[in-house]
């Protein structure tokens, strides 16, 4: 379980291999915790996800409780990579992951 601060430089350090690979989706794992009323991590996380959209880094992040047919955020990331409609998690509702569509 890593600290947020160690998390976070993970995740940047990934999306910039994504992007030196020209891999555009990412799926990031952060999980809800162990009380099931929600972690630290995940939060800290889709905050910075957030801000890596504003630095145009990542181009589109939808929360995995979001990640389905019945919302519009969904249906525009499937709309925008068809591939993700065959992810196990689109319209699973599942709060431990966050999609993310990086900036090539």
């Amino acid at each position: 379980m890593p600290d947020i601060d160690t998390a976070r430089r993970r995740l940047i350090a990934e999306l910039d291999s994504s992007r030196r690979n020209r891999q555009r989706l990412l799926k990031v794992i952060h999980g809800w915790g162990s009380s099931g009323q929600g972690g630290k991590l995940g939060p800290a996380i889709r905050r910075s996800l957030r801000l890596r959209v504003k630095e145009g880094k990542v181009v589109l992040v939808v929360f995995g409780e979001r990640f389905s047919s019945d919302t519009i955020e969904g249906r525009e990331f499937v709309q925008r990579n068809p591939s993700a409609r065959a992810d196990r998690d689109f319209n699973r509702a599942n709060p431990g992951i966050t999609i993310v569509e990086v900036a090539l």
